[in-house]
């Protein structure tokens, strides 16, 4: 079997991802998540949409606050092929702001057609929960960013939920 066909049936047997068009969309995470991949040598490049701090926040925030926050989301995605035991190597990793989103693009080769769609669902919730690390307190967040608190918060606590964020 094709190398492409051996991906695309890896993405179609993991139940977290749909097939639109030349992409796979991940259902799992509050980011919308979109996965491509060329099949000569495997390559997986995953793009994640987060909204900008400014736009994640009822209260204005200065510009200062908002260039590190991006910065340090950044770099702090820079290890993101450590959260997964394959030999994996990250050709490129972009963080571009925009209209009050930031696109996260990595691509990464290495992975087996079989592991890749594993993989690519792994980082996408890397990015997510880096995002959810890289909350500013003191502001009012808007959904999507305020559910995941809230998610955040009532997991991690007593049993009656409410207690501190997970670490």
């Amino acid at each position: 079997m094709p190398a492409e066909e051996t991906i695309r049936d890896a993405f179609d047997r993991h139940e977290r991802f749909d097939e639109h068009a030349d992409t796979f969309v991940l259902d799992s995470i509050a980011f919308e998540t979109e996965i491509t991949v060329v099949a000569e040598p495997p390559t997986y490049t995953l793009s994640v949409v987060t909204p900008t701090l400014a736009s994640a926040v009822e209260e204005p925030v200065g510009p200062n606050v908002s260039a590190g926050w991006l910065e340090t989301f950044e770099r702090r995605l820079e290890d993101a092929t450590t959260v997964v035991r394959d030999d994996l190597t990250m050709e490129s990793l972009t963080v571009e702001s925009n209209d009050g989103e930031a696109t996260v693009t990595m691509s990464i080769t290495g992975p087996s057609a079989d592991r890749g769609p594993a993989i690519c669902k792994a980082l996408a919730e890397y990015v997510e929960g880096t995002y959810i690390e890289g909350v500013v307190p003191g502001y009012t967040y808007r959904p999507p960013v305020s559910e995941l608190l809230s998610s955040a918060t009532t997991a991690g606590g007593d049993e009656k939920g409410g207690g501190p964020l997970p670490l």
